[in-house]
């Protein structure tokens, strides 16, 4: 698994969290991944330095990289970039629209020269539409997606907690490259893949959408309760902590009656004996909910629930996630130390990969520099 794209040759010039987070993934899997910085470095590198002096984003997206330091405004510079891509499979860029075609790497000039090239241009609205010239971050895109307009409560719309716009189209371009990758090996030909913010994200969004778009049906904010089950969300314990849980039949209602509440005769009130009369009346059950639940610290609730087979799942704070048993956790060397984080989704054969280290601001831009100044471009 570690080296499954050993001789990969990617180069990146990138910033903020879509583009690293595709190349972070191609150096996990063995790629050579150059990082093409701008002399002040990819201004992540400066969102907080909370890692023992490092970016919690940083220290994420560019696990194994090589990091070089080029002003693209430059000839010398502009020539160095033309010859490392001259060499690569994979050439990413997500500058602001039009940028990397005024510098002079169109992606479509660059595979007219090297057919095999796979290039990725990643941006926030796309290549064409009245939006395609826009700046885009992650939190404009959550708002003009219309993620943020079904994210929230009744008090108002939120912001999803990570950079969900981000790292969708991160996503969605890793897998894009990766069916670009095998689809070369059968054709000996790249192709150009362009990936938006907006784009992964309402991809994302299709579910609302076709309720709305077919059903005339505008989704509600709900926070955490769901809007067509009852009991379905999230209740305080005595400790003023959350467990959320989830009613989905009748038979885990009369067991939840029973064995949580230990008050059985709630579940043949006539006010809740199937689900439509439960969120008819909602409020009422609410009431007797909070009344049991408030006499009891959360984790004493979640092992009532776990006993009672009803499915939960505790409304975990920071403290609860570093502290969480399921936990897997990786380690990556960082500038300034180790860091322990946790692991990618993926098991492989058992185990989860291991990283290379995240590099200090241009520490490998002379070793680079020496080994592509005599490539023809």
């Amino acid at each position: 698994m570690q080296g499954d794209l050993s001789g990969l040759f990617v180069v990146s010039v990138e910033q903020a969290v879509a583009a690293p987070y595709l190349s972070g993934r191609l150096a996990e899997a063995g790629a050579r991944v150059i990082k093409v910085e701008r002399p002040e470095g990819d201004f992540a590198r400066a969102y907080d330095h909370l890692v023992h002096g490092e970016s919690a984003y940083f220290v994420w997206l560019n696990r194994g990289k090589e990091s070089v330091c080029l002003d693209l405004r430059d000839d010398d510079d502009r020539a160095l970039l033309a010859a490392m891509i001259a060499k690569a499979d994979v050439f990413i860029q997500n500058l602001a629209p039009g940028a990397i075609d005024r510098l002079g790497f169109a992606p479509d000039r660059l595979r007219q020269e090297n057919p095999r090239l796979i290039t990725v241009s990643i941006s926030g609205y796309g290549d064409e539409g009245p939006f395609r010239d826009l700046k885009a971050y992650d939190l404009l895109v959550q708002a003009e997606s219309g993620l943020s307009a079904i994210t929230g409560n009744a008090e108002g719309p939120a912001r999803v907690g990570v950079s969900v716009c981000d790292i969708a189209a991160g996503m969605t371009a890793h897998q894009a490259v990766l069916q670009a990758l095998f689809a070369r090996e059968r054709t000996g030909e790249g192709r150009h893949i362009a990936v938006s913010l907006f784009h992964a994200l309402s991809d994302w969004m299709n579910v609302p959408y076709l309720q709305f778009a077919y059903g005339g049906k505008e989704p509600e904010r709900n926070g955490l309760n769901h809007p067509t089950i009852a009991p379905y969300g999230a209740y305080s314990g005595s400790d003023g902590k959350d467990v959320l849980f989830s009613i989905q039949n009748e038979r885990e209602w009369v067991n939840f009656c029973r064995d949580v509440l230990e008050r059985p005769e709630v579940a043949t009130d006539s006010r809740f004996t199937s689900n439509s009369r439960r969120v008819a009346h909602r409020a009422e059950l609410d009431a007797i909910i909070n009344e049991v639940f408030s006499g009891h610290p959360r984790d004493a609730l979640a092992d009532r629930l776990r006993d009672a087979r009803i499915a939960f799942g505790r409304v975990s704070t920071m403290d609860d996630l570093v502290r969480h048993p399921q936990n897997r956790h990786v380690e990556t060397d960082t500038p300034t130390g180790p860091v322990r984080l946790l692991a990618p989704g993926a098991l492989v054969n058992g185990k989860s990969p291991e990283f290379g280290p995240v590099p200090a601001l241009g520490a490998d831009t002379d070793r680079v520099r020496a080994e592509f100044s005599h490539v023809d471009a």
